[in-house]
């Protein structure tokens, strides 16, 4: 069995230039060939901008679930999961610390990869950089929905976390903290791999960032998490890397975040 080829991408809303960067991605999408794709800043406004997850969903082959978590521009901002194979189930869930012009939510969806069903999340955590106590009591919702579904097929959690791999928030998903008395335990699949690089997907390099000069650059924020490898092989992250990265010879780039590309063994074996 091949690994499972996981991408995740802020996609920058409908942002300038929308129609460019949308072809952008939807390249990318073929090019990559990942089974299943975290998507965050998921725009749909009736009558203007059709939901972008169904309109990459269409133009790369996959199924898609979106499910809205705040009104933005007229219509909605959102959360989507694009799946190679057909979308069984999907739930979206509302996390802590909602209000009306930022309400944070998670996707999640239960898909097959070859025989084995398995459940993929997505989210995207407030983005101030003094929300890390938000940011807490998001992950720890999150991790007791994730805990809810899972079962013997390892399970993905992505997105944009807004947050350093040395903030609280990203330390207690990795096991390296408590909070509210609680432990838990995923693999960050990028420092599995990188432990000693950088991997910013929040780069000063992309000149789409300067648009929201006040927060810091150079950062880590966007994350494949897995759940614990197991002794049989399962979960082992096999590669990740930085995708996106790179503008076109138009100099476009795709988004004002890179994305990210892990692959993950799901069945057992070295």
């Amino acid at each position: 069995m091949r690994a499972l080829r996981c991408l995740t991408l802020n996609l920058w809303g409908a942002e300038p230039p929308l129609q460019r960067r949308m072809e952008l991605v939807a390249a990318a999408l073929r090019e990559l060939q990942p089974d299943v794709v975290g998507l965050q800043e998921v725009r749909e406004v009736p009558g203007q901008l059709p939901n972008q997850a169904e309109t990459l969903a269409a133009a790369a082959g996959y199924h898609h679930a979106f499910v809205p978590a705040m009104p933005f521009a007229g219509g909605q901002e959102g959360l989507a999961i694009l799946s190679r194979e057909p979308i069984l189930e999907h739930v979206g869930f509302g996390l802590p610390h909602a209000e009306p012009k930022e309400r944070r939510i998670l996707l999640s969806v239960r898909t097959t990869f070859e025989t084995a069903s398995l459940w993929v999340h997505t989210t995207h955590l407030n983005y101030r950089l003094a929300h890390g106590k938000q940011r807490e009591d998001q992950v720890q919702a999150i991790d007791s929905i994730v805990a809810a579904r899972a079962g013997e097929t390892p399970s993905i959690l992505m997105g944009d976390f807004n947050a350093r791999p040395e903030a609280d928030e990203i330390r207690w998903l990795r096991g390296l903290v408590t909070l509210g008395g609680r432990r838990t335990f995923f693999q960050d699949a990028w420092d599995r791999l990188h432990p000693d690089e950088c991997g910013w997907t929040w780069a000063r390099s992309n000149p789409y960032t300067e648009r929201l000069a006040f927060l810091e650059p150079d950062r880590r924020i966007d994350y494949i998490f897995v759940t614990p490898m197991r002794r049989d092989g399962r979960a082992t992250v096999r590669s990740c890397r930085i995708v996106l990265d790179q503008p076109a010879a138009d100099g476009v780039y795709a988004s004002d975040h890179f994305g990210l590309l892990a692959e993950i063994q799901m069945d057992e074996g070295v």
